[in-house]
């Protein structure tokens, strides 16, 4: 018992740390996107965190098998690299042995990203998906950053803004440019004082009101011009189209929504959310023998074939996922039957050396029988 939880110790430390640096890596890259549709106005910047939240459960039940896979192989290479392994096996400490005391955790870790894949990760995108499709019904004026020139979504004008109140409906300093219409170059110029946006209640439609400001009307490069003062201007403000939202994807369906489906997609979710967790199970078992490291050869001599065996079972899965979707294979061919190649190839690395000693003591009895007969 004290042996099972030092390793179950060392992996686990282990794991937490390389899997957090995947995530903050994987994060940042996703954050960096957002932040640019932020800066662009198509994203409002108090959405930006709360999107980021939701997709974190999603992030994590990718991130994590990958962590425990390299934790195992870091912790158990440095017991190899350290001769613990070496004292271990000759206190009659089998591979075999080490193999189920890797399970424990590893069953752990499986049930944890069962819950993220099959409840909170479904949920948490679907939420994303929600805020990101209001976000598309909101009015370009509604994603404006204050204190700086901002284009509009139709790329024909620019609109700018001191500062906007806490509603984001009230705006001080409004500056509006943009093509007159599409037969000529006519350009209209319109700044105010104030401004803020109106929603019409009988007709559920949006206005941007500008108060105490004047319009200027003309074509570029020509002295003639038409100047317009005004108290009070309504601007129609076109929302979002619905027929543009995102639509509801099969990861961010509820799992007991994919059993009653019969669509190819969210069959081949379905058996994806259910993968997840057996991919954790294979890679701890495969990881065991990976991680078998001679003092001679270095600490990291396996890490990138092994990452790289990783890599190949990721994506075998993601091309069973697709071809399911497709139609070419039934789930059970395919997400199922790279699951069973990769297990049976974790068992063969497992019994590879017993193998290779049998082969050879065979071997070795075969000569020795050929030598006595020889004298």
């Amino acid at each position: 018992m004290i042996i099972f939880r030092y390793l179950a110790r060392e992996v686990m430390i282990t794991m937490l740390a390389v899997s957090s640096v995947l995530l903050l890596i994987t994060m940042s890259g996703r954050f960096v996107k957002y932040l640019a549709e932020a800066a662009a106005g198509r994203l409002s910047p108090d959405a930006l965190f709360a999107v980021m939240g939701y997709r974190l459960p999603g992030f994590m039940e990718l991130v994590i098998p990958l962590g425990l896979f390299i934790g195992i192989l870091l912790a158990y290479g440095r017991l190899y690299m350290q001769s613990e392994m070496t004292v271990l096996a000759a206190c009659g400490f089998s591979q075999r042995r080490l193999a189920w005391y890797t399970m424990s955790p590893a069953i752990l870790v499986a049930l944890f990203v069962a819950a993220l894949s099959l409840l909170v990760s479904p949920m948490g995108l679907h939420q994303a998906e929600q805020i990101l499709n209001q976000q598309k019904m909101n009015s370009e004026f509604e994603g404006l950053s204050p204190g700086r020139f901002n284009p509009l979504r139709s790329g024909k004008g620019v609109t700018y803004s001191d500062a906007f109140s806490d509603d984001r409906k009230q705006m001080q300093r409004v500056f509006v440019a943009g093509r007159i219409n599409q037969r000529d170059n006519g350009i209209a110029v319109v700044k105010s004082a104030t401004g803020h946006l109106y929603d019409h209640p009988d007709y559920q439609q949006r206005y941007l009101v500008l108060e105490d400001g004047s319009r200027y009307e003309g074509q570029p490069g020509q002295a003639e011009y038409r100047v317009t003062k005004f108290a009070q201007q309504a601007q129609y403000v076109k929302r979002g189209d619905p027929n543009e939202l995102r639509p509801r994807k099969s990861d961010s369906k509820t799992t007991a929504q994919l059993f009653r489906s019969d669509a190819l997609d969210d069959i081949a979710a379905l058996h994806w959310r259910f993968s997840l967790p057996v991919l954790v199970l294979v890679i701890s078992l495969m990881a065991v023998p990976l991680s078998k490291t001679n003092p001679r050869h270095g600490r990291y001599v396996k890490m990138i074939p092994a990452i790289l065996l990783y890599i190949i079972y990721l994506v075998s899965l993601n091309a069973a996922r697709g071809a399911v979707e497709a139609g070419r294979v039934s789930p059970w061919l395919g997400i199922w039957g790279v699951h069973l190649s990769f297990a049976s190839l974790a068992l063969l690395l497992m019994l590879w050396d017993g193998l290779v000693k049998k082969i050879s003591h065979r071997g070795s009895k075969g000569q020795g029988g050929d030598y006595a007969q020889a004298k």
